[in-house]
């Protein structure tokens, strides 16, 4: 035993005069009580798995699905900058929940990509589905489509905005579905943006977004990439890529019951980390 400390202290010793950083112990999992269902905790730069909580278990995801509605609008390259209108097609007959957007609203594509990324507007997730070559049903294809071809084997997806609960997945299969996302710049920004006023000229009226997440109004996190989610179903839900304390993270938070508690969840990982 004495040996084995000896040694140890020779190694740490011989790394001090060599300047090379000492290796600090990964954080022991069972100190972190998260109060979310499922969790999971990725470091990106080494893509070791920091903790996980039923991360195998489906769930319905809410709006946490408006990322796989960006990647399958970004992957048939219609233009950005063509105008789509909202329309009675695109009210929620499913959970019946509140939209500032009027019906006749003409946007282009890029802004309705913006705001269903940020604010987690149904209605403009809805009309891009809606405006996709062979209309919604072609849509849904596509993303179960681009979900096998991620890997995400126990994820299906039956609307573009998240509030059908038969869109089910697991924290495993968003960590990948995030790893994809933060590949599209455009995605990056969109979900990172804190707010953004939206004119509209048919009809003309303007309204203020905000983001969803409030923690990419907090510098020290360093968000990178942001989605939240909600119904009664899939309770609070969270995805993000954030380095806070110089460490990047893919966190991934799903069925938190309370509006703060995927926040609360985030901030007991990262004190958890610093011990």
């Amino acid at each position: 035993m004495w040996c084995r400390i000896r040694a140890a202290a020779l190694v740490v010793g011989l790394m001090g005069m060599l300047g090379l950083p000492a290796v600090s112990a990964a954080p022991n999992p069972a100190k972190l009580e998260v109060r979310s269902s499922s969790a999971l905790v990725v470091d990106v730069k080494t893509g070791k798995t920091l903790y996980q909580k039923n991360a195998t278990k489906v769930r319905p995801i809410a709006s946490l699905t408006k990322l796989m509605t960006a990647l399958v609008v970004l992957d048939a390259k219609q233009n950005l900058n063509q105008t789509i209108t909202v329309d009675k097609n695109d009210l929620d007959r499913v959970k019946h929940t509140h939209s500032r957007i009027r019906m006749g609203t003409k946007v282009t594509r890029r802004d309705a990509l913006h705001l269903a990324l940020m604010s987690s507007e149904n209605r403009m997730a809805s009309a891009l589905a809606r405006h996709y070559p062979g209309g919604r049903s072609a849509f849904v294809r596509a993303m179960n489509n681009k979900a096998r071809q991620l890997g995400m084997r126990n994820t299906h997806f039956y609307d573009s905005t998240g509030l059908s609960t038969r869109n089910v997945s697991t924290a495993q299969d968003l960590g990948k579905l995030a790893a994809a996302a933060y590949r599209q710049p455009l995605i990056r920004q969109f979900t990172q943006d804190e707010n953004r006023e939206m004119r509209f000229s048919t009809p003309a009226y303007s309204l203020m977004f905000n983001n969803t997440n409030p923690l990419v109004k907090n510098p020290d996190w360093d968000v990178r990439l942001s989605k939240t989610g909600f119904t009664d179903e899939a309770g609070r839900c969270l995805v993000m890529r954030a380095k806070p304390d110089n460490q990047e993270l893919a966190i991934v938070l799903l069925n938190s019951v309370g509006k703060r508690t995927p926040i609360g969840d985030a901030n007991r990982i990262r004190k958890w980390l610093k011990r």
